[in-house]
């Protein structure tokens, strides 16, 4: 097990909430963790997190490669003042361009090439061949590849090619079940100018719904994206205790997310029992099973009627809420940790054996 880990990390996405809970976990395990910040600040100033921030840029919130060329020598160098023994990134096309020093963990969240394939209905952008490229170089430099479900793990593989060292770990959530009093409200969360989120499917099914549909989450992105919404009511972004409380009021939790790797919301809010209105994605299939009702994606009419089945039905609203909160508690942080851990094991190992 490394003792001194250089994590990357970004104030934009859930790799944020993702990196901070890990560095706690670690902490606990007697493994110091220094987290190294690239693209835009967070708001958030973290206590007892070691954390540094650099200019350096995010593949995805760039249209020139140019802008990630140094990014290889200034990891080198922070693993160096660091001292680290190990090297988690949590953006694939990172890796690129790193020497064989140290182990190298890439957790791939998400990636621009797998959402494309995911949420547009169009041919992949020549200008933007080099990010399929840069992120490939990445993972082949990667000791270890960890995918947050085996069905983005597929996706991967889909866009990339055979991965070796690829391991699943789940995410987790350490939220603790709440029985409070349900309220007669849809609760939905997400950064809705992700395109992949589907605002736009959300808001029509809001039109159509019985319930109030809350939409809670940022809808203007870093690059200037803005949704708009007519039926929904935008909540804007929300501190956490605030998202949890109504997460813990919610009687039924939404996703229209063409796209979702993982989904921690979903996670968070089945732990709250709250009962699951669900895109019919391979992800949310993999995690949620018998425990949430499935839309095909886009249908906003489906998604209206599978609330109304809830709001009509206690009894049914009640079970799936149970079921969910029971899967829930199989994420639990401990697991992931274990599961984290393992990946740097088996980084170092084959670190060793390529020499």
């Amino acid at each position: 097990m490394p003792r001194r880990v250089l994590m990357t990390v970004d104030g934009v996405g859930g790799v944020w909430r993702y990196a901070l809970d890990l560095a706690h976990g670690l902490a606990g395990r007697n493994v110091a963790c220094r987290l190294l910040g690239l693209g835009p600040r967070s708001d958030a100033d973290p206590e007892g997190v070691d954390l540094v921030w650099t200019d350096l840029a995010l593949d995805w919130l760039t249209e020139d490669e140019a802008a990630l060329d140094g990014i290889a020598a200034r990891l080198a160098a922070e693993a160096r003042v660091f001292d680290a023994d190990l090297l988690h990134l949590n953006v694939a096309s990172q890796a690129a361009g790193l020497t064989r020093t140290l182990p190298v963990v890439v957790v791939a969240h998400s990636c621009v090439p797998t959402w494309w394939r995911a949420v547009k209905d169009s041919p992949w952008p020549s200008a933007w061949a080099w990010q399929p490229r840069r992120n490939r170089d990445g993972l082949d430099r990667a000791d270890a590849t960890v995918a947050p479900s085996a069905s983005h793990a597929a996706a991967l593989a889909a866009v990339y090619g055979p991965l070796e060292g690829l391991h699943v770990v789940y995410n987790a959530t350490d939220a603790a079940s709440c029985d409070a009093p349900k309220q007669p409200f849809v609760l939905a969360a997400g950064r809705w100018w992700d395109e992949g989120k589907d605002a736009a499917t959300l808001d029509r099914a809001a039109h159509a719904s019985v319930w109030p549909v809350r939409m809670a989450g940022a809808r203007r992105g870093p690059s200037g994206e803005t949704v708009v919404t007519a039926h929904a009511e935008a909540l804007g972004s929300l501190p956490p205790e605030r998202l949890r409380a109504l997460m813990q009021e919610a009687a039924i939790f939404v996703s229209t997310s063409r796209y979702e790797p993982f989904g921690l919301a979903v996670l968070e809010a089945a732990s709250h029992h709250a009962a699951l209105v669900l895109a019919d994605i391979p992800s949310f299939r993999e995690l949620w099973r018998e425990a949430a009702l499935f839309v095909p994606p886009g249908h906003a009419d489906g998604f209206a009627d599978a609330i109304a089945t809830l709001a009509g039905d206690p009894g049914l609203r009640r079970r799936l809420a149970l079921a969910a909160g029971a899967i829930a508690r199989e994420f639990a942080p401990v697991r992931h940790l274990n599961g984290v851990l393992a990946a740097y094991d088996a980084a170092t190992a084959r670190h060793r054996a390529r020499g």
